[in-house]
């Protein structure tokens, strides 16, 4: 496929909205996953919290994940690709104490890992953080619905802004945001029509997850489409592949063969001259040690 050489810059993301150009984003949490979403052409890398989960083996939360786990992924990630906008998520913990924490890890975010921008949860008081990390001169992503850092708040992994008020409270937010100076916000578990409202009346960019097909733009998980993940999965995902299964079926392979001795085979190994080989065999060739 051709996409658009160089760095994607921040302001191009409002423009595709305006041209009607939908926006990809993918999480990714290392170099070989970085590459292929860059390859894909695909716009945004989120290095998403999910890393808790997916990568570091949480059980059904974020939560417990560090800002050093994530500085880690995001270099590892940011390192890898040229043109995609790279994303650190901050982390539980962060940038909820304080305006100045929030600026204080976002520069980390920034300056240490090499994200573009960082993206946090919530509305209400995390509109201040949001206007405090812009004005410190980094870009942010806002992610409002279910938000899974605070999952056990809201009742758990559901969908939110289902009744009117709370619909009205997800606008309310998304707008605050927006005048808060972010570049785009991330829509989880939203009802499509409230979804579709928002996205009409904000000029910054909708990037949805389980938010319908009217946002700007869509995220998914990388373990999630690529059918790493095992167990139940959300409704919002679809998968692409079962690379699960294929990943089995080659280490069963590989252990099955190595178990036999058909592996390595001889087109696996390195061999040395018939002259070097007599010499290296010939009778104190090899100094025997104490």
């Amino acid at each position: 496929m051709s996409v658009p050489a160089g760095k994607l810059a921040l302001p191009e993301l409002t423009e595709m909205k305006h041209r009607g150009d939908r926006i990809v984003m993918v999480t990714a949490y290392d170099m070989p996953g970085a590459r292929f979403a860059e390859d894909a052409g695909i716009d945004m890398i989120l290095v998403g919290d999910t890393a808790a989960m997916v990568v570091l083996g949480h059980e059904g939360t974020t939560v417990p994940v560090t800002m050093d786990e994530m500085l880690f992924l995001t270099r590892a990630v940011a390192r890898a690709v040229h043109r995609p906008i790279v994303v650190g998520d901050m982390p539980f913990g962060s940038y909820q104490v304080s305006d100045e924490d929030a600026v204080r890890n976002a520069i980390r975010f920034v300056k240490e890992a090499g994200a573009d921008v960082v993206k946090l949860e919530g509305a209400g008081p995390m509109v201040s953080r949001a206007r405090a990390i812009v004005e410190a001169g980094i870009g942010v992503v806002g992610h409002i619905g279910l938000t899974p850092q605070s999952a056990t708040m809201l009742g758990g992994f559901k969908t939110q802004g289902k009744t009117a008020e709370a619909a009205r409270a997800l606008v309310d937010g998304a707008h605050a945001l927006e005048a808060a100076g972010c570049v785009a916000l991330v829509l989880e578990a939203v009802p499509a029509p409230v979804a579709e409202e928002i996205t009409r009346r904000l000029e910054i960019p909708t990037i949805g997850i389980g938010a319908g097909a009217a946002c700007d733009g869509q995220v998914l998980v990388y373990h999630d489409l690529l059918g790493l993940t095992e167990g139940h999965l959300p409704r919002f995902v679809k998968r692409y592949a079962n690379l699960s299964r294929d990943i089995r079926d080659a280490l069963e392979a590989y252990a099955s063969e190595v178990r036999s001795g058909a592996f390595p085979g001889r087109e696996h190994t390195y061999v040395m001259s018939e002259e070097e080989l007599e010499a290296f065999r010939a009778p104190g060739s090899v100094p025997v040690g104490d």
